[in-house]
């Protein structure tokens, strides 16, 4: 009954990570709860997906993540693009 109680809240823990960093809770929550500690240290490592250049489609458009190979709006297979659209969140502005 611990174990599962720990397992519980680790895979708790892991995917409230794993979402704040934009992926999927339940993969996370899965992980974190198969191989708790591990599993936990994994989901923070991770990293956050709107850091993630993106690019635009050249046949429809559509903006994806620069590591998709394909476009799942039109299945046009993609090249390394010469040009990269800025990750969704951007740092912060410094002031001096």
């Amino acid at each position: 009954m611990a174990y599962v109680t720990i397992a519980a809240s680790f895979g708790l823990a892991g995917g409230i990570v794993g979402r704040i960093k934009g992926s999927s809770f339940v993969l996370w929550f899965l992980i974190s709860a198969l191989v708790p500690f591990l599993g936990l240290i994994a989901a923070i490592a991770y990293r956050f997906e709107r850091d993630e250049l993106r690019r635009q489609c050249p046949n429809c458009g559509r903006v994806t993540k620069i590591y998709d190979a394909l476009c799942t709006r039109c299945g046009i297979e993609f090249e390394f693009p010469d040009v990269a659209i800025a990750p969704e969140r951007t740092p912060p502005a410094r002031t001096r």
